[in-house]
């Protein structure tokens, strides 16, 4: 085929030349055209050239990942964790069973042991480990599996259901390989990656691809809706493995995948390891995290909205009420604002802005970039520990009440953090519900926020103690439960339930 377009050229060029000088010969046409050909294929001046190149050398060909899996590969594990549950038998209660075997321990539960299976990775050197919460939830008990057949049991030092991570301790003085932890916020679209973790229970495995995408958001896989993307093959069993850069540092941990089948479909998702950072320097201080509080509440911009704000396209989170006297309401934010950057990060969805907070830190400041009123500002928001700023007064209501069985509290912004409510919200809310009490009879659930009894409004603990107090038939609750008002109403018998 090159050989048929060169003489096409070459043609071509004999005509040209033939019509423009005619007193030229052959020879020097045939030359001219083949001068012609070759300075074609040359670097004009001023190009760069072309990276793309085939493998110039046997080093080349034989290039591999096995260099850095070996250097990693020693500080991922397995993790196994289990816990007892209480089984009840299938005949129990069966009169046919009961009748010809008799009650031959049918009706007690027994005892049986339920098993997980996930992976980890060990960040430090002295035995601490990371994985995924849901891999060890309700455990009681964990052990982690080097690759190289050891096993070690751990204890739980952390759980953090926010973001998915839990950390552990390996018992006894054994010193670890351990991983380093990169800066997730250099991940780039297009690196190279590798997935290592324990799918399917079949050891340990490699994986390779790229970063997809990075500040991945709107998954509802935790609450803090921001992950890395990877195209490297995930499955059932990475979880809490490791996501490694060429560098062999930890950016990532896997924790799910987009899947109709339940297997990899190249869509799987990361916490960054920003946010690891942040669950391991709350371990080293206690057994929970602590996240800033600013004291307002945010919602999606949807298109309509940035259209009526003029906004090019629908990004940030819209602040939409301020407590008083809250972080928020000093640094001057206030509700129709949107918050479009936190510390120079564009933020796509209000998904975005926990996870920019957690990340800072409490004690910091961060600089928000702010459209407020249709002009673009900047302002700093100090970031600080949600307050109890008013005692929470935990009382559990008498049982012969019509709320007798709840557990109720005072809200507070630590309150609300704890309880995972939004923290500018007060009055009284329900943390537990006993079952079969008249408090579950009557609709209550925990998290419920105790608006109204009886057409009368809820400031505190002590004004439903003194409402329940009063005796009556008919008991009429409003509740604020994720924002919606539901209406219960108890007359006797009859009950109904409304939103409002």
């Amino acid at each position: 085929m090159r050989i048929r377009l060169a003489g096409v050229i070459l043609f071509a060029a004999l005509v040209c030349a033939s019509v423009v000088r005619a007193e030229s010969t052959i020879e020097d046409m045939f030359s001219n055209a083949l001068k012609d050909l070759l300075k074609s294929g040359e670097v004009q001046e001023g190009q760069e050239k072309p990276e793309i190149r085939i493998p110039a050398s046997r080093a080349e060909i034989q290039l591999s990942f096995a260099p850095l899996v070996k250097k990693v590969s020693a500080s991922v594990v397995n993790v196994y964790a289990a816990r007892k549950v209480l089984q009840r038998s299938p005949f129990a209660g069966d009169p046919f069973f009961e009748r010809f075997f008799g009650n031959q321990g049918f009706g007690r539960p027994k005892p049986r042991t339920q098993s997980s299976l996930g992976s980890g990775v060990i960040v430090r050197s002295e035995g601490i480990v990371i994985t995924n919460y849901h891999v060890i939830k309700d455990a009681s008990e964990v052990k982690i599996a080097l690759v190289d057949g050891r096993e070690f049991e751990c204890e739980i030092i952390l759980k953090d259901e926010r973001s998915d991570l839990a950390v552990l301790r390996v018992l006894g003085d054994e010193t670890f390989d351990a991983v380093e932890l990169g800066d997730s916020e250099n991940a780039q679209v297009g690196d190279l990656v590798l997935a290592i973790g324990n799918p399917f229970g079949v050891g340990q495995t490699v994986t390779s691809g790229i970063i997809s995408a990075v500040s991945r958001t709107r998954q509802g896989i935790t609450d803090f809706g921001f992950f890395l993307q990877t195209d490297a093959a995930i499955n059932p069993g990475n979880s809490g493995g490791a996501l490694i850069d060429m560098q062999g540092r930890l950016i990532g941990v896997p924790t799910a995948i987009y899947s109709r089948s339940g297997g990899s479909n190249g869509i799987g998702f990361a916490i960054p390891s920003n946010m690891v950072d942040v669950v391991l320097r709350s371990s080293e201080t206690g057994d929970s995290v602590t996240r800033p509080w600013i004291g307002a509440g945010f919602q999606e911009v949807t298109s309509d909205i940035a259209t009526s704000l003029g906004l090019s396209s629908p990004r940030g989170a819209l602040v939409t009420s301020i407590a008083p006297d809250s972080p928020a309401q000093n640094a001057g934010l206030a509700p129709g604002d949107v918050i479009l950057a936190v510390n120079g990060n564009q933020i796509e969805h209000v998904d975005a802005l926990g996870y920019r907070f957690a990340t800072a830190g409490i004690g910091s400041e961060v600089e928000l970039n702010v459209l407020s009123r249709g002009k673009k500002r900047k302002i700093s928001l100090p970031l600080m520990a949600a307050p109890e700023t008013i005692p929470r007064n935990q009382t559990e209501l008498p049982e012969n009440s019509a709320l007798g069985g709840a557990v109720i509290a005072n809200l507070s912004p630590a309150v609300a953090q704890e309880l995972k409510l939004p923290t500018h919200k007060s009055g009284v809310v329900v943390i537990g519900v006993k079952r079969r009490s008249f408090a579950a009879a009557n609709g209550m659930r925990p998290g419920d926020i105790i608006v109204e009894l009886n057409s009368n409004k809820v400031q505190s603990v002590e004004d439903v103690k003194k409402l329940l107090g009063k005796a009556g038939r008919r008991w009429v609750f409003v509740v604020d439960r994720g924002g919606r008002e539901i209406v219960f109403d108890r007359n006797g018998n009859f009950f109904r339930q409304y939103v409002r």
